[in-house]
């Protein structure tokens, strides 16, 4: 199967790429205009498999169940929490400002609250209760 096939495939799994997490999309996007290199060859092939087996987007700056879509709304356990700038969600800074996000979900949790924008961001308290 040739790398655009394998592309195609993916973007008619995923509704036109609709559920593909930001960077995996822009792998497909290098891929259709022949712009893989040795390592992005390898990415492509691990997303396929990941596609054939159902697909799970790879977690936000790595953080377990912390995830993003393609217009920078942040997902805690599929709940959304926050809102980042797409030009910024994957820098430094966001990536520690995601870890503080997680810390504030599970603070949340622990309350035995629902984590949501306004409960993590908007009217958070580190109070225990």
């Amino acid at each position: 199967m040739t790398y655009n096939e394998k592309c195609i495939e993916i973007l008619k799994k995923t509704d036109d790429g609709e559920r593909l997490s930001p960077p995996h999309l822009r792998l497909i996007e290098i891929a259709v205009n022949n712009g893989l290199s040795e390592a992005g060859e390898i990415a492509l092939n691990k997303l396929h498999q990941n596609i054939l087996r159902g697909y799970k987007p790879d977690w936000f700056h790595g953080i377990e169940h912390l995830t993003i879509d393609h217009e920078g709304y942040v997902y805690w356990k599929n709940l959304q929490v926050e809102h980042y700038s797409p030009a910024w969600a994957y820098s430094n800074a966001a990536r520690v400002s995601a870890i503080e996000l997680v810390d504030r979900c599970r603070i949340v949790e622990k309350r035995g609250d629902k984590p949501t924008t306004c409960s993590v961001i908007w009217n958070f308290e580190n109070t225990k209760s």
